[in-house]
């Protein structure tokens, strides 16, 4: 199991509320049968009209780790592609205003912390971003800060996903895995199971 105590990385600063998932992720990219290459399609239809000046293709952003967003963020349908075409991009954290339920389920699902913080925090936080692309972001779990370059901010996260990130809980996989031993015993006694 993989503990996520604090994601340090650039960062990349996306504007603008109520960005749902099919924006995300287009809808025709969910006929895939792995998640295998969605990252290369992520925001397809918002980039293709910008010439390369979206977020997500300039260039002073390639690498970014810690993606900054603003109000409402992954709204619209439940779809786990729209975590998994982010993530496959590279982005390991997600900060903004505040996230649809769903969404951010399954980015913790997949080991994505999505933490929030106040309009003013991250206003600041994208602007520190723009200003300097190459400076280093560092998203901590377990002091609920946030700090690129000389600007410093308090994130709030919701408890029971941070517990699972600092423990390594997160990964239901992992804890499977682990598990193992304990649930072939169980399964053992059952005598409707059997491993053969």
């Amino acid at each position: 199991m993989s503990q996520v105590n604090a994601v340090t990385g650039t960062g990349l600063p996306l504007r603008g509320d109520d960005i749902d998932t099919d924006r995300i992720i287009p809808a025709r990219f969910l006929r895939c049968v792995t998640f295998d290459g969605l990252g290369e399609h992520v925001f397809a239809d918002d980039r293709a009209p910008l010439g390369g000046e979206h977020p997500f293709d300039q260039a002073a952003y390639g690498g970014a780790k810690v993606l900054v967003v603003n109000r409402n963020f992954g709204c619209g349908s439940s779809r786990e592609h729209a975590p998994q075409a982010i993530a496959r991009w590279g982005i390991e954290v997600i900060v903004g205003e505040s996230f649809a339920e769903i969404f951010f389920a399954n980015c913790i699902a997949i080991g994505v912390p999505c933490l929030t913080g106040d309009h003013e925090t991250v206003v600041a936080l994208q602007e520190a971003i723009a200003a300097n692309p190459t400076a280093a972001v560092t998203v901590d779990l377990e002091q609920l800060t946030v700090q690129c370059g000389d600007f410093r901010g308090q994130l709030t996260m919701k408890e029971g996903a941070r517990q699972a990130f600092l423990t390594g809980q997160w990964d239901s996989c992992g804890q499977l895995v682990a598990g193992l031993p304990a649930v072939q015993a169980a399964t053992a006694r059952l005598p409707y199971m059997s491993w053969a």
